[in-house]
């Protein structure tokens, strides 16, 4: 598949470009592309896949952090899907389902999520996505420094004991499956949104 990326010089979109091409896929610009993939900012993720939806592109979206509703609309009215996920490592997506399974037994919980100092958003779209999963109304905890990836502790505290739920994320290597299992499901999905790696699972 001939494929744009977006944020292809940043800290995931250098990994994910050589994992497109090892997986058959070609990196092309706009113009050419059967998809397109935004790994990039919050501020220049709406504008790009709003070009994309002009030109009928449909689009995977990783970058967090954005209001999404422009997009939806937009992707609607062209009859094109865009699939966007909070976080696409699968081990992620696992600690979110088992933590709304656990918040049926053990209903005080809080999350406590760390990224590396240059995330721009806080709190992470995983945490979010996860607390909504929950009930909503759950206490984030977000830590950003250098050296960190990914990292997302859900606790259950309950009388004398504590459930930790957590999944880490040591390279950003961790994304590549869940990006190219999107890829691949893409021509599958209805026009507009659909959120969630879970989806597609």
């Amino acid at each position: 598949m001939n494929v744009t990326l977006f944020g292809a010089g940043g800290k995931v979109g250098r990994v994910l470009a050589p994992a497109l091409e090892a997986a058959g896929h070609e990196l092309v610009e706009l113009d050419s592309a059967e998809a397109a993939v935004d790994f990039t900012a919050p501020e220049a993720v709406v504008p790009n896949v709003l070009r994309a939806l002009d030109a009928r592109i449909p689009c995977v979206v990783g970058t967090t952090g954005a209001d999404l509703e422009p997009v939806d609309k937009r992707a609607k009215e062209a009859g094109v899907p865009v699939f966007f996920a909070p976080n696409f490592a699968i081990g992620a997506v696992l600690m979110m389902r088992l933590a709304s399974e656990a918040a049926r037994y053990l209903p005080r919980v809080e999350i406590v999520e760390a990224h590396n100092e240059a995330k721009l958003d806080a709190p992470s779209g995983t945490a979010r996505a996860t607390a909504a999963l929950i009930d909503g109304d759950v206490p984030i905890h977000s830590i950003r420094l250098p050296g960190l990836v990914a990292h997302q502790e859900v606790l259950f505290g309950g009388y004398g004991q504590l459930l930790t739920i957590r999944h880490d994320a040591f390279a950003r290597d961790a994304y590549v499956p869940g990006v190219l299992l999107a890829l691949e499901k893409l021509p599958t999905l209805p026009p507009g949104l659909t959120v969630g790696l879970e989806t597609l699972l």
